[in-house]
């Protein structure tokens, strides 16, 4: 075999910095400190993802995380997932309200017209209603056309705007995937935060073609279904881990100013009866904190852009 010529090492886009140009490195602890209304050290920023897997959902490109995995038709985890819909999102929202938490509500479009009475139920709650894509089965990615993908944005928009009677102005796509042209996507359709990346404590600008995006914190290693499904890890695991990760974020705002702790849930996960009092216990534990400040995403987001 000949040896390979230096050309093969010839990389054009090496370079010092970034590999995107959607923002700017930044390292948090030397940013200009965030302070949240009324002093408080930490936003707890609680969103529950209301999902429906349709049960012919596409393979590819992929599927979401959490989707069905069995030969069609696959109604074993088809109505396991669907046990988030039928009950267990009320067993989220009786805790919540028991706590007097307003929070968000990731839901996918198609479940204000398949489920109108779970969308109610999260607005006559209090609580924010966050576009969560259309189902689980339409995954963004960068082989999806534009025109497609757009009316995939558009129609999720709006059905949760008419079902909901909110702006609706947060994004989270299923299994947080996005194309190249998503984030421009987005703006277009009136949408000023998104959720899908995982790279900071604290929300920051993303630009686009279209004008400014903001992302917001959404944690991974601690989202509910992951630690459950990927990382095959108890409840009292999820639980340590949460309060470790806020522990972390209290006492580093005792330095460098406000923090965000996210705490991603899903209605067929937390709201299980073996679980549902795990999720308890880990309110219970950040409340009981002074400075704790509860919103929904969208209110952080908003804090946020008036000091930024």
């Amino acid at each position: 075999m000949p040896p390979l010529p230096e050309s093969y090492l010839d990389y054009p886009a090496r370079h010092y910095g970034m590999d995107q140009d959607r923002y700017d490195w930044s390292d948090m602890f030397a940013r200009k400190p965030v302070v949240w209304p009324d002093g408080a050290r930490v936003a707890l920023s609680i969103v529950t993802h209301v999902q429906h897997f349709p049960l012919d959902m596409p393979a590819k490109p992929f599927k979401a995380p959490g989707a069905l995995s069995m030969p069609y038709p696959d109604f074993r985890y088809f109505t396991n997932r669907d046990y988030g819909n039928r009950v267990g999102i009320f067993r989220v929202l009786k805790l919540l309200a028991a706590k007097g938490l307003r929070t968000s509500f990731a839901i996918n479009g198609c479940i204000a017209e398949r489920y109108p009475a779970l969308l109610r139920a999260v607005v006559e709650g209090g609580h924010e209603v966050v576009a969560h894509g259309l189902d689980m089965g339409k995954v963004h990615h960068s082989g999806l056309g534009a025109a497609e993908e757009d009316a995939i944005v558009a129609e999720a928009l709006r059905l949760l705007r008419e079902g909901s009677g909110q702006k609706v102005a947060g994004w989270l796509s299923p299994g947080r995937a996005q194309g190249f042209s998503t984030p421009e996507i987005l703006v277009k359709n009136g949408v000023q935060w998104c959720l899908d990346w995982a790279n900071d404590d604290l929300p920051y600008e993303m630009r686009t073609d279209k004008g400014p995006l903001l992302a917001m914190p959404l944690a991974y290693e601690t989202d509910d279904r992951v630690v459950s499904n990927e990382y095959f890890q108890s409840e009292p695991d999820w639980v340590q881990q949460v309060k470790d990760r806020f522990d972390v974020l209290y006492r580093e705002s005792g330095d460098f100013g406000g923090r965000v702790m996210s705490v991603p849930l899903h209605s067929w996960v937390s709201g299980m009866p073996y679980r549902v009092e795990y999720l308890r216990e880990v309110l219970d534990y950040i409340l009981c904190h002074s400075g704790v400040w509860v919103a929904p995403a969208g209110e952080i987001a908003e804090a946020f852009r008036k000091q930024a």
